[in-house]
């Protein structure tokens, strides 16, 4: 026995050896443990690819949902960015929120961990885990074996959830992408630094913080404008890189800010200094970081070397860049350069050794031995450096945007969320790898499920909150059956990771599903933000908790048809939310047609924060092209673009329709263009209705479907076919002016795009239709000419000047500057006769009226990009009832005035409308073109990011950081909130984000 013994144990030590002998190659080979092979991201595997590879198994994911699809500088997302350790490919998902374990001989999903939102960023691997952030703004270690969840850290700083890219997250997401340096897992949350950053150094044992650095946001600096100051700083997109003793955090659009990797302290961040450059992938190579093109001193941050580049990785010596279809190989050397003053010294620097064009564009790269790995659109390929030719190539499905080298195997994953695995040829088959997906759950039969009923209900697009629901088998149901993106809400974790995991099975899209672990009278979702709110009487709830709930549901419930359905039993109850009082609203291109700039909202005020944000494809005019101000009527905000319109719901940033018009804008799509602060905008809203101007005409839009319903045309008799010029509507009539081809003014005539012949800035006769009937009502033919700015409609009535032009602002330099005063003229909005004249000293080019104080003002638009006409310095105001001037004063100010209730406010100053008195206006900005708009408590500008002030404090100006406002009106505050649509079109300045947004008032502390 004792013999039969040892010979057993001798042929299980042999076999043993066997296999070791057999695997030995692999089990030596190099990991990928994090994003582009380490910390310092330098996209390097020291071992060469085998000389034949072949595709050994396809795993089909969801579809990724990047967060910012159509920027160039923040592509970190566009794939699931692959790590490889342990014989494991691990990757995280922004489409589901899940963590992945893939084998990686197999391609089978041993695990999946979901997180409770998009997972944006490549896991790390450290010891037996991986660790991973989520934009639910926490840190997750997990098991690697079998994703047993070892410890989660809040990075957050609070609950606060925030619709961000179109999906229910927190408002500090985990976007500092985690990165493992000498066991110390570094990692960051928050993209808007007025929110708050935070920076952390943690233990990957057991996640405790080691040192959190939580001032990074709170920096007043300067911003990518010469001269822009905000309170500003740091915010977090990208992988982080960690160097010896620097911790290189990207900011998105920007250069990287960088921190002391030992303490946390921040060193420097040069925003101002490299205004266009930046974006979220860095590299660091030695005492040299890499990001966007330009190869940095980590020092001190100053530029060292341009490579040109959008692609970058390191090998020995060398740097392999890519841009378009161009790679090339960079060689480091020495040599001699001489300084400003003439003194020679020794320059590390890139000197180019070899190039090659590519049939396809880089997308993704990496150096595997010596041999560049290049990723693009349904190709991956491996250069060959000694012959620089294409040594091996195959397909894959979509555009490769990840790549890991580990272990012999190429790992590519696409945009589609393909990741596919090539071996060596000897390695087997290509298979199509198994999810090991649980069965779909159903319902037993004979149960009749009230769903149906939900879904006659429901509408079609927008978000649902459920915050209530027992039985999670008809709540799938519910989901499956409606389009909407769904929010639930549930306190037991074990039910919500049921109910993420039946979802997941029964072939939802999981990119609409957010489902968080919180109680549901306490949610802190943003409110308004749903277009239907659910709840089910659940059997777990006393009657204090159900309070709880249906207070928090009314606060989610949107206003202006948010429903709000509440079962008891199997009866379901339907509430409809109407308008909301006190939201005001925003119809005319300066708040209503009486250019008062004052949307008259009474809600918003305090310090705002983020609601909601996210990029939507809609292309816009340039900046500089002062394109229309947005509208908002009845929780919806409309934008107008180069080729139409677009309706969103204002609350959550879904959009609702589209309205093609092609080439509707083009003509301000320039540089240093007047654009509408001349021309006036060409849509408006009146009652149900959106008008919109074109040509000669102007199309009827109802504001509900986007549908047309008819289209008026410039009155015959006002010439052969006229532009249509100044348009408005008060619901009940539509006013038009047959516009002046041949006045056409500029304010720099410097030919850098728009059409100038199609800005038009004044009028030869005014009319009005009858909406209802689209019958013409009246004509009123200039005597001389009236400019669209100097129109105004209230109480009835039409106010204009009718004045000769100024015809020297057709001119770029002109040394006459005689503008002959006009008349102030009152019509009866219904018939179009006069009802007065004044034509005593009427000198002004702009008129805004004030019914409630029987006032109309007449002012000057002094701005900084002013026509020679627009002279400033005086001010006066009239009776609207007979035209009688009430006073008339020498008033310094440098922008289009306002009204807030009896005062007059500009940049400059503020004036009492009935006296002309002034009052105390301490109001101050940064650099910022545009100008000021107004709610009852609140204005808001540009200060070179979105600034703001309380009416009450307004020498206090606060600041929302990392974005940006358009150049003439775009953020408005109106429906109780703040929006701004994306109106930066052209900017290439490096501000951290751009997107649309929309924010709610917090109180002040």
């Amino acid at each position: 026995m004792c013999l039969q013994g040892e010979t057993a144990m001798a042929h299980r030590l042999t076999l043993t050896s066997l296999v070791l002998l057999l695997f030995l190659p692999i089990a030596l080979a190099a990991d990928w443990p994090q994003y582009r092979s380490g910390p310092k991201r330098q996209a390097r595997s020291p071992e060469p690819l085998p000389s034949r590879l072949v595709a050994a198994w396809h795993l089909a994911t969801p579809p990724p949902d990047p967060a910012w699809p159509r920027s160039d500088r923040m592509a970190f997302d566009r794939a699931p960015q692959p790590v490889v350790a342990g014989g494991r490919v691990f990757f995280g998902h922004s489409a589901d929120g899940a963590v992945y374990a893939v084998d990686l001989a197999t391609g089978d999903v041993e695990w999946k961990f979901f997180t409770e939102g998009p997972v944006r960023f490549a896991p790390a691997t450290w010891s037996d885990r991986v660790i991973v952030g989520s934009d639910d703004g926490s840190v997750y270690a997990l098991r690697q074996e079998d994703g047993e969840l070892l410890w989660r850290m809040k990075a957050a700083p609070g609950d606060d959830l925030v619709l961000g890219n179109g999906r229910v997250i927190s408002k500090w997401p985990v976007r500092g992408g985690p990165v493992v340096r000498n066991d110390v897992v570094y990692c960051a949350a928050g993209i808007w630094p007025s929110e708050g950053v935070y920076l952390y150094a943690l233990d990957p044992g057991d996640g405790d913080v080691r040192w959190k650095n939580d001032r990074a946001g709170e920096i007043y600096m300067g911003q990518p404008h010469g001269g822009a100051y905000a309170q500003s700083g740091v915010a977090a997109q990208g992988h982080l890189v960690a160097t010896e003793h620097q911790l290189l955090v990207p900011t998105g659009r920007a250069v990287p800010a960088v921190f002391d990797r030992a303490t946390g302290k921040f060193l420097y961040f040069h925003l101002q200094r490299y205004g266009q450059k930046g974006g979220a992938l860095a590299m660091a190579v030695g005492d040299v970081f890499f990001n966007q093109g330009w190869g940095y001193d980590a020092g001190r941050g100053d530029k060292q070397v341009q490579i040109d580049a959008e692609q970058v990785a390191a090998g020995d010596g060398y740097i392999d860049a890519a841009r378009g279809n161009k790679l090339r190989r960079l060689r480091w050397v020495v040599e001699e350069q001489a300084d400003r003053r003439g003194k020679k010294r020794a320059v590390k620097t890139l000197k180019p050794e070899w190039s090659v064009t590519l049939p396809f564009r880089v997308t993704s790269l990496s150096i595997a031995g010596d041999e560049p790995v290049v990723g693009g659109s349904g190709k991956v390929a491996i250069v060959d450096p000694k012959t620089r030719r294409i040594r091996w190539q195959a397909e894959v499905d979509g555009n490769a945007h990840g790549l890991a080298v580990a272990q012999g195997r190429l790992v590519v994953a696409t945009d589609k969320g393909i990741v596919t695995c090539f071996g060596s040829s000897g390695e087997g088959g290509d298979r199509r790898a198994s999810t090991r997906a649980a069965p779909t759950t159903t319902r037993p039969r004979g149960r009749v499920a009230p769903a149906s009923v939900l879904h006659q209900r429901m509408p079609e697009k927008g978000f649902a909150a459920v915050l209530s629901f027992d039985d999670l088998d008809e709540l799938v149901e519910v989901i499956r059956g409606s389009s909407l993106n769904f929010v639930v809400v549930e306190p037991e974790r074990a039910r919500a990771e049921a109910l993420r995991r039946r979802l997941a099975s029964s072939g939802v899209a999981m990119r609409r599903i957010a489902i968080w672990n919180r109680p549901p009278g306490d949610t802190h979702l943003p409110k308004y933000f749903a277009n239907i709110v659910i709840c089910g009487r659940d059997r777990r709830w006393d009657d204090a908790t159900w309070d709880a709930i249906m207070r928090e549901a009314r606060r989610l419930q949107r206003p202006y048809g948010g429903l709000l359905a509440v079962r008891s039993r199997d009866r379901w109850s339907i509430d409809v939310r109407g308008d909301l009082e006190g939201a005001g609203s925003w119809s005319h291109q300066y708040g209503d047609a009486a250019n008062r700039l004052n949307s008259g909202d009474r809600l918003v005020e305090g310090r705002l924060t983020a609601l909601w944000f996210r990029d939507i494809p809609f292309d816009v005019p340039q900046r500089h092209g002062r394109g229309p101000a947005p509208l908002f009527a009845k929780g919806r905000l409309i934008h107008e673009g180069l080729d139409g319109i677009i309706c969103v719901d204002a609350y959550n940033g879904v959009e609702l329709w589209r309205y093609a018009l092609p080439g509707v804008l083009r003509a301000y799509d320039g540089d240093e263009l007047m654009g509408v602060a001349g021309t006036g905008s060409n849509l408006c809203i009146g009652g149900d209705s959106l008008f919109v101007r074109y040509g000669s005409k102007c199309d009827q839009i109802l504001l509900e479907s986007g549908e047309r319903v008819r289209t008026f045309e410039v009155p015959a008799s006002s010439g052969d076919s006229p532009p249509w010029g100044y348009l408005a509507s008060d619901g009940e009539r539509l006013y038009g002016t047959s516009a002046d081809a041949e006045h056409v003014v500029t304010y720099r005539y410097i030919d850098r795009g728009g059409d100038m012949k199609r800005l038009l800035t004044e009028s030869r006769s005014l009319f009005a239709y009858d909406v209802a009937s689209g019958k013409l009502l009246w004509q009123y033919d200039a005597g001389d000419s009236i400019r669209h700015n100097a129109i105004a409609l209230a109480d009835e009535r039409v106010i204009l000047i009718d004045r000769p032009q100024a015809r020297f602002d057709r001119l770029k330099k002109s040394t006459d500057r005689d503008h002959p005063m006009g008349t102030l003229i009152s019509l009866d909005a219904a018939t179009g006769d006069v009802q007065w004249k004044n034509n005593a000293a009427i000198f002004g080019t702009v008129l805004i009226a004030v019914p409630e104080l029987n006032a109309v003002i007449m002012s000057y638009q002094p701005t900084r990009f002013r026509l020679d006409s627009e002279r400033g310095g005086r001010m006066a105001v009239f009776r609207i009832s007979d035209g009688k001037r009430l006073w008339d004063h020498a008033a310094k100010y440098a922008s289009r005035p306002l009204v807030v209730g009896d005062t007059i406010y500009a940049q400059g100053g503020a004036w009492d409308l009935s006296s002309g008195k002034p009052k105390d206006f301490p109001f101050k900005r940064s650099y910022g073109c545009g100008i000021l708009a107004a709610a009852e408590k609140m204005l808001l500008f540009r200060s070179a990011t979105l600034g703001y002030c309380s009416l009450e404090h307004p020498a206090e100006t606060l600041d929302y950081g990392g974005i940006r406002p358009g150049c003439w009106v775009n953020a408005i505050p109106v429906g109780g909130i703040v929006v701004m649509p994306d109106a930066s079109a052209g900017c290439r300045c490096s501000y951290l984000n751009k997107a649309w947004m929309a924010f709610e008032g917090r109180p002040l502390p």
